[in-house]
């Protein structure tokens, strides 16, 4: 299967409009699929904030097909009355969703193939041309990637400057919490797509792991975050707040496993961004249905713990899941609490537009169930700007040591750093 799939990623390289997600086998409760695979828009969407839930809400009803694609987190203007001014180097548009011709479902040792009917007597050919794929073939197309130098947007002293701004906030009481991003970015680059995300996801092993290609846009994608799923009337949200570093030596992961478990700054953090999400599913929830499944529960992965609590809820039917959506986006655990005033002093002290990161990738069903990620630890890349992105944030609160937010970020830079710098 694994042998399937490099090929099938291959091969996908020629169209235009391809998200692949990859759950890298994690054991985990809620998965539907190990992999999926959308290929070749039939139809699509793609549009700048304004109105964009609506134009989705609409799109998504007419299709009533399988839809996959990405929300920015600037959808949050559309959301509230906020803006986005800052500097992108990377203009995506703020939505981008397609309905694909091509549909590969992976599941054990099976993969369900779904052609739409336009183009169902391509499926054999397909097959061929997949199966003749292999490395050397790929090699021949793809130029290595060169050397990419990376800069900084904020360097360190003006990270700690910024992060005592957000602190006098804090202690003023305008939030209690906001999560604070600098982007790390790379000009006049090219890098292979396909190449950086196998490497960045060989490093990681991610549940949610995703490569996207618009035309010239694309999300390499390493996340071990789930923002919503919903599976019939159930709403499930899995908040990340709390990270820790991985050690080679067993006893001293354990250590550092048991030190973050017990972490109050850590447990602090997640407890409000829970609290948050339970406010936001409550606005779609049957009343009495929002309940906290998992708090503070650390998970392993290849490059760091992480605290994950799993909030769930119950919606009625005649819900619209794009209204799920809406009503709890941008997710609670890349904002902070409460939420328009972090969104507010977020836009004020980082410097780069945040586009797809910390947005979500992710489908919809055509039983209106839909599962999405959040876009972090994550490469971005507009092929025709050469510019090459990725920013790391962490939660700001009033126990929040700047040198130790800024070391935080470092760690989960790591991986992407690694991976393009070699």
């Amino acid at each position: 299967m694994d042998a399937f799939k490099s090929q099938l990623l291959l091969w996908v390289q020629q169209f235009d409009e391809v998200i692949w997600l990859e759950s890298n086998n994690y054991q985990q409760r809620y998965s539907n699929y190990d992999a999926v695979l959308a290929v070749e828009a039939f139809t699509s969407i793609q549009t700048d904030y304004h109105q964009a839930f609506e134009m989705l809400k609409e799109y998504q009803s007419a299709t009533k097909d399988w839809i996959f694609g990405y929300l920015t987190y600037d959808l949050k203007n559309d959301v509230e009355a906020l803006s986005s001014e800052n500097f992108d180097g990377l203009r995506f548009p703020d939505l981008y969703f397609f309905q694909p011709k091509k549909l590969f479902l992976f599941k054990g040792n099976t993969v369900e193939i779904q052609y739409l009917k336009a183009v169902d007597d391509e499926l054999e050919a397909d097959l061929e041309s997949i199966e003749g794929m292999n490395e050397s073939k790929s090699h021949s197309r793809h130029k290595s990637s060169q050397d990419v130098k990376i800069k900084l947007r904020i360097h360190k002293d003006e990270y700690f400057e910024k992060v005592t701004t957000m602190l006098n906030h804090i202690h003023r009481g305008d939030i209690y919490e906001a999560n604070f991003c600098q982007e790390f970015y790379a000009r006049d680059t090219e890098i292979s797509p396909l190449e950086t995300y196998l490497r960045l996801n060989e490093i990681s092993k991610p549940p949610f792991a995703s490569f996207l290609k618009c035309y010239d846009k694309y999300v390499i994608s390493a996340s071990p975050e789930r923002y919503l799923k919903k599976d019939e009337n159930s709403v499930i949200s899995q908040p990340i707040k709390g990270t820790a570093k991985r050690a080679e030596d067993v006893e001293e992961d354990k250590k550092l496993k048991a030190n973050l478990l017990y972490d109050e700054k850590e447990r602090s953090e997640n407890i409000m961004i829970v609290d948050l999400v339970r406010n936001d599913l409550s606005r779609t929830a049957k009343k009495g249905t929002v309940r906290v499944e998992e708090l503070c529960k650390v998970y392993s992965f290849k490059q760091v713990h992480q605290m994950i609590s799993t909030v769930k809820s119950e919606v009625e039917s005649s819900t619209h899941p794009v209204d799920v959506i809406k009503s709890t986006f941008p997710m609670g655990s890349m904002t902070g609490a409460p939420k328009i005033s972090a969104m507010q002093i977020i836009e004020k002290l980082e410097e780069t537009k945040r586009g797809a990161y910390s947005g979500a990738i992710g489908y919809f069903t055509p039983d209106n169930n839909f599962d999405f990620n959040v876009v972090i630890r994550s490469i971005l890349y507009n092929a025709s700007r050469q510019y090459v992105s990725y920013s790391v944030g962490s939660a700001i609160t009033a126990k929040s040591n700047p040198l130790k937010e800024y070391e935080e970020c470092l760690v989960k830079a790591k991986a992407m750093r690694e991976v393009l710098e070699n």
